[in-house]
């Protein structure tokens, strides 16, 4: 089975925007035959393995030991890490693609840390859509700077639509 790994708030409530548009893309990734990887926690995570779990999908949490948080109840399996950099090359090595929603400084360190593996060429470049309107300005600037250091671009796209991220991450090569 292939894998989405989603990036997202762990601040969002069900009856939120930034959740349902989660739960929608958990939906779109168990219905295009995908599992969904995350966080594990509430949120965003919890949104998208909820709508991936509401289809049938397999929905897998990566969490961490020291966090002293429970789990949400929409996992179909539970990876427990030792540490927050553990989570993220967890979190990276399981996915084929990466959508990442609004979040924080935790969402934005995921991106950069996903950007910066591909950038130094330690993983192989992996599709990479960011939806909403607070990374595009990110986004922009950081493409316009590889053109400038000639570095070669990598398949990272602003998307508008959880729709549009989900096509642009399952495509077929």
């Amino acid at each position: 089975m292939k894998y989405i790994t989603v990036f997202g708030s762990a601040k969002p409530q069900r009856g939120d925007e930034e959740y349902e548009i989660a739960r929608e893309l958990g939906e779109l990734i168990a219905k295009g035959g995908f599992g969904v990887v995350s966080g594990g926690y509430g949120g965003i995570m919890q949104a998208v393995s909820e709508g991936c779990s509401a289809f049938g999908g397999k929905a897998i949490g990566v969490t961490v030991a020291s966090f002293g948080r429970k789990p949400n109840p929409f996992l179909s399996e539970i990876i427990e890490t030792d540490s927050i950099f553990e989570r993220i090359e967890t979190l990276m090595e399981l996915g084929d693609g990466f959508v990442v929603l609004r979040g924080g400084t935790g969402t934005l360190l995921e991106l950069a840390v996903v950007w910066e593996m591909f950038n130094k060429g330690v993983m192989p470049p992996k599709p990479v859509a960011v939806h909403g309107e607070m990374w595009k300005c990110l986004i922009d600037t950081m493409k316009r700077r590889m053109e400038f250091e000639k570095r070669s671009p990598i398949p990272l796209q602003h998307f508008r639509t959880v729709k549009e991220c989900f096509e642009f991450v399952a495509r077929k090569e």
